[in-house]
């Protein structure tokens, strides 16, 4: 084998990647918000779950981006772990396209004169797209160009190797030869990270005849197989529900690879029988496409079923223990690729963000915080208010939309109320237990009427939807007018000698930085509403008996 052959493979090799990398990154962009209207919109049911998820895979053929997707909307509440398996189980189905595509044009067709004008076209538009969605159009069928011409290189590597190299001849035996290129398909996909590029090596290998057919399906379940690889990778240090729907996939592909091996026999001999009656010499790389597309097919008819069950295993095993607060929750950098998902990531967790502040304000507020509790609880906001800056900052290095690019400062506006809110909560809780709360009637019948607004206006700040969250405007100005009652009355008290002058002013400090801190919540949490249409997020909590959103029950003031 000379270098010149090894140097065709390689190159052939990088050409499919490559466009495969292009015609990924370019469908998803030209797609815009089309893909986050099919999950929102057509995930209601397990089977339109697997249609969208199909669908979806097909378009921009990437299982992984699909996946990763999937990943994003459960963070950000709007699909549950039920319906994001359904995408699942489509995706895999969708990513057999890809041996189709191979199959029936990449070994049809004179790949030059089909690759060459594709890879100028896409050029042309690319170079002329300026930011109009010609760009990604342009690097979509550039992507599409290469992933033919390396197919073409591929192919004629193959048949130069094939007098050299026989596989099919080093292993007689049916069995030992599937469990073998089981092991070679999935290998393949774990060093490439792509179960696309490994398809199209046993395709071309199967077509040059370097493989039997039998052989070749086994190393196309490997290649299934290998998937669970970048899955299982991806979720390292990932959220609770990134672990879950992984779990899921690789618990799909490991049975469906186990029943695809147990009837390979069966399966490939009624594909190749029906070819035959079309054809007297069956093409490999089509009976494999066949094969591919069949198995997945029988996987989820076979486990669809017990979707249910699947979810309550996951849930019952995966992220019982209690979270440590400071950990987010919804941020998973395998989303950072799809920044309209890291957004609603970022919404969510600002969300959790919102409610320790809160809680922690009501403690402040309402009696004596201990000071190693305050610590801790201040540790973890600070954990929190830091990873989310983390994010927003490997955020800001990705290609970003308008929209998302708009909102991003939005996101760091709000970690900064709640940032200020820690410093007035750290005063006012050390100012409590020190102040002399003995005051003269009319100014503790003033104190109790502002201590009820500020208690009704933390509870209301981080309930969107409660009804309450939309006159919470109205509910700051008529703070603002009993935090005035209240000074007047204070100030009265110390004129008339009913309180002394240094008592006066550690009571009026007290109560401007308490009402600083509400209004701070306040200006948090109507800045977070406006960051996302809420309505979607408020109907996913009533389907999902989620009360996270509704008004909670808050400390009683003492």
């Amino acid at each position: 084998m000379t270098f010149s052959l090894l140097a065709g493979l390689m190159g052939g090799l990088g050409l499919f990647l490559l466009g495969m990398r292009l015609m990924t990154a370019g469908l998803r962009k030209a797609a815009g918000s089309a893909l986050r209207h099919i999950l929102r919109t057509w995930t209601r049911t397990p089977t339109r779950g697997i249609m969208s998820g199909f669908f979806i895979t097909a378009l921009v053929q990437s299982s992984s981006a699909v996946t990763v997707a999937a990943i994003g909307f459960v963070n950000a509440g709007l699909i549950n772990l039920q319906q994001s398996i359904g995408v699942i189980f489509g995706s895999n189905i969708g990513t057999t396209i890809t041996g189709w595509l191979v199959a029936a044009v990449g070994f049809n067709v004179k790949i030059k004169a089909l690759a060459l004008p594709l890879i100028g076209t896409g050029a042309v538009l690319r170079l002329t797209g300026g930011n109009t969605r010609r760009t990604p159009l342009g690097d979509t069928i550039t992507g599409f160009g290469l992933f033919f011409l390396g197919i073409g290189v591929l192919k004629d590597s193959f048949q130069h190797i094939q007098p050299f190299i026989d596989l099919g001849s080093m292993t007689s035996d049916g069995a030992a030869c599937a469990l073998i290129f089981l092991c070679v398909g999935f290998l393949l996909t774990f060093l490439m990270q792509s179960s696309s590029a490994a398809m199209a090596i046993v395709l071309t290998a199967a077509v040059s005849g370097i493989m039997g057919i039998e052989c070749a399906a086994a190393a196309v379940i490997g290649t299934n197989i290998g998937t669970t690889s970048t899955a299982a990778l991806s979720v390292i240090g990932a959220t609770n529900n990134a672990k879950k729907v992984a779990a899921a996939h690789i618990f799909f592909n490991l049975g469906t690879g186990l029943v695809a091996l147990i009837l390979l026999p069966l399966l490939i001999s009624l594909i190749v029988g029906f070819e035959h009656m079309f054809s007297a010499t069956p093409s490999p790389a089509l009976t494999l496409a066949v094969f591919h597309t069949i198995f997945n097919i029988l996987g989820v008819l076979m486990i669809t079923p017990f979707t249910r069950q699947l979810v309550k295993q996951l849930d019952r095993k995966i992220g019982t223990g209690v979270p440590e607060a400071a950990k987010p929750r919804y941020l998973d950098s395998n989303i950072l690729k799809t920044p309209s998902l890291a957004l609603d990531a970022l919404f969510l967790e600002l969300g959790r963000l919102g409610e320790m502040s809160r809680l922690m304000a009501q403690k402040a507020i309402a009696s004596n915080y201990r000071y190693s509790e305050l610590l801790k609880d201040m540790t973890a906001n600070e954990g929190l208010i830091t990873a989310i800056r983390k994010f927003c900052t490997k955020l800001q290095k990705e290609d970003l939309s308008d929209e998302v690019a708009e909102k991003l400062p939005e996101v760091l506006r709000v970690v900064q109320y709640y940032r200020s809110m820690m410093e007035v909560i750290h005063m006012v809780s050390r100012e409590h237990v020190t102040l002399n709360h003995i005051l003269p009637g009319d100014v503790d019948d003033s104190v109790y009427t502002f201590k009820i607004f500020v208690k009704d206006l933390l509870n209301v700040a981080h309930t969107p939807c409660s009804p309450e969250f939309e006159s919470i405007e109205f509910m700051e100005e008529k703070l603002t007018e009993v935090y005035h009652k209240l000074k007047a009355d204070i100030l009265d008290a110390g004129a008339k000698g009913r309180i002394d002058i240094e008592h006066m002013v550690e009571l009026l400090e007290y109560y401007s930085k308490t009402k600083r801190l509400v209004k701070q919540a306040v200006k948090a949490a109507v800045h977070w509403a406006d960051m996302r249409d809420i309505s979607e997020t408020c109907r996913f909590a009533a389907e999902n008996n989620d009360y996270t959103w509704k008004l909670p029950e808050a400390p009683e003031n003492q």
